[in-house]
């Protein structure tokens, strides 16, 4: 079975640090490109960061930049969000997913389709 699992998230103080796990199984994922999202109640989901599986260059969205980082470790079919300096506002449903292109953006701006998705993370930024 195809899918993708994700693990750790949580509740965390602002200023805090969490990193999300993306388990690929059923398929090898180093030729994707993956992308991690978020999504608030009423909102749309947004991409904030993605990872193109042709030379792994990276994007992130502005809210993001500088705080968050996005990387993979072939050998366990995984990638990782790493987020540090959390903000209230950065509390929301994190989702990951893949897309078989190689790139996932381009000047700037996302060219990610997903083909699989993963079941979605609750973070939560409070004190």
């Amino acid at each position: 079975q195809v899918q993708l699992v994700e693990s750790g998230g949580g509740l965390v103080q602002p200023g805090g640090s969490l990193r999300l796990s993306c388990a690929a199984s059923g398929f090898t994922a180093d030729s994707y490109s993956i992308g991690w999202f978020r999504q608030v109640p009423g909102k749309e989901r947004e991409e904030i960061s993605c990872m193109s599986s042709s030379d792994d260059s990276k994007y992130y969205a502005d809210a993001v930049k500088g705080r968050f980082t996005i990387y993979r470790d072939n050998g366990k079919n995984t990638g990782y969000l790493q987020m540090n300096s959390l903000k209230p506002e950065d509390t929301a449903v994190y989702y990951c997913a893949v897309d078989r292109a190689g790139d996932c953006y381009i000047d700037g701006e996302s060219l990610f389709e997903a083909d699989v998705w993963g079941q979605g993370n609750q973070v939560t930024v409070s004190s």
